[in-house]
């Protein structure tokens, strides 16, 4: 069993996109998760930050943490050192103390702390919904667990403005992240973004090794996101070899993608960001456009993922899709991202 530190503030969402990467995924307590197995996928995650190999949970205070890692078996060899984490300060933990609490368990039990360079890392979560502003679910507790898998931090470095084509409104990587290992990317598998504009969410599904086709009716935005994929990943831009498994394959079209260049079932998902009404620059009603959208992608493919601004769980459905989770995602105030699920 795992203990997951998730990111972010919306858990559900969080957890979703863990089990992308983990098996049987809980809830536990706010931003923590239980996971019965874990892949090396964890490491490119966007919102959790860490998997731990779990000890056990106890109630959210030292005295009980400090009783459960001194009744616990301990198969580990070598150096250690203690990592406490408050968990959205949501119970006043002290972890400097914890930290030495904990600490002294361990070297009580023979083991040598080295705090810059330890062989294993023990990671002390405590968390209580009473104290988290956001309202989290879930019980207080403590969990203890020895960090087996850290994700890749890179998001912050790398920014939509860096690329060599850029329009308002592209995507974070840190969300397009998550919505494509949603989706299924992975290396192996083939994901398909028929509304690319600048190419964020097949950069992405690049980066972590799946093969990234792409269409949009727009000739600028192909000719755009061909540079941006080219350099993202093929060339100077990719962010650290070593952390990435090798960039799957990628290629752009121009269409329409309510009729997309692709045979029946030739794709394992699609992901898209519909245009978002006031702020798009497509003229017209967008309903016959992502409906459309909605009916071909049902076609090409067993699995997508929609994001707008709005909720299209109906015209999902009347697509053939069944809804299989929903997640509303404020941007900002006068932005909400619905995120669609669909198989």
């Amino acid at each position: 069993m795992y203990v997951l530190e998730l990111g972010g503030q919306d858990d559900a969402f969080a957890a979703r996109e863990a089990a992308s990467a983990a098996t049987a995924v809980d809830l536990l307590a706010p931003g923590l998760a239980t996971a019965r197995g874990v892949s090396d996928r964890v490491r490119h995650l966007a919102f959790t930050h860490r998997a731990c190999d779990l000890v056990g949970t106890t109630a959210p205070d030292l005295e009980s943490a400090e009783a459960l890692l001194d009744a616990a078996t301990i198969d580990r060899a070598g150096s250690v050192a203690v990592r406490a984490v408050d968990v959205r300060a949501s119970t006043g933990t002290d972890t400097q103390r914890a930290e030495r609490t904990l600490g002294g368990v361990l070297t009580d039990r023979g083991f040598d702390v080295d705090l810059e360079t330890p062989d294993h890392v023990l990671y002390a979560y405590f968390s209580d919904p009473d104290g988290d502003e956001e309202g989290g679910t879930g019980e207080a507790c403590c969990a203890l667990g020895w960090l087996d898998a850290e994700s890749v931090r890179d998001f912050g470095e790398r920014q939509p403005t860096d690329r060599p084509f850029f329009q308002p409104g592209s995507m974070d990587p840190l969300e397009a992240r998550a919505l494509v290992n949603v989706a299924g990317a992975r290396p192996g598998a083939t994901v398909l973004d028929p509304m690319c504009g600048t190419g964020g969410l097949l950069l992405e599904a690049g980066l972590v090794g799946a093969r990234a086709v792409g269409g949009d009716a727009q000739e600028k935005m192909v000719r755009g996101t061909r540079e941006n994929l080219r350099y993202a990943l093929d060339g100077d831009g990719h962010p650290d070899r070593a952390a990435y498994p090798e960039p799957g394959a990628w290629d752009v079209f121009r269409a329409d993608a309510a009729s997309l260049p692709v045979g029946e079932d030739g794709v394992d998902a699609v992901v898209f960001d519909a245009p978002y009404g006031r702020q798009s620059r497509i003229e017209g009603d967008l309903d016959p456009l992502v409906s459309g959208a909605l009916g071909d992608a049902n076609r090409v493919a067993s699995r997508c993922v929609l994001v707008a601004d709005r909720d299209w769980r109906d015209a999902a459905t009347d697509a053939g899709w069944t809804v299989d989770g929903y997640f509303r995602r404020r941007v900002h105030r006068s932005l909400v991202r619905h995120i669609h699920v669909l198989e």
